[in-house]
């Protein structure tokens, strides 16, 4: 398994891919208006998992890989 950042429109996914090609989108950010917003995958609900408003690119980007949601997949 293998773990990417890809670029979106306004933003990037953070991407799961496994060897059969299969790809999964477990996290991101999008920029708008108002800042940049993050997320990170949860098979629950945690709405701590989102956050709006961060500062930076950077920032969004390191909010989403804390939460290592590679490891929901099994991915370490």
């Amino acid at each position: 398994m293998r773990v990417f950042w890809k670029d979106v429109r306004r933003g990037q996914n953070l991407i799961l891919s496994e060897q059969e090609g299969h790809e999964e989108i477990i996290g991101g950010y999008r920029e708008n208006k108002r800042g940049i917003d993050a997320y990170a995958q949860t098979f629950g609900y945690e709405p701590g998992r989102s956050q709006k408003g961060f500062a930076s690119i950077q920032d969004a980007m390191d909010f989403v890989e804390d939460f290592r949601p590679w490891e929901l997949h099994g991915a370490h």
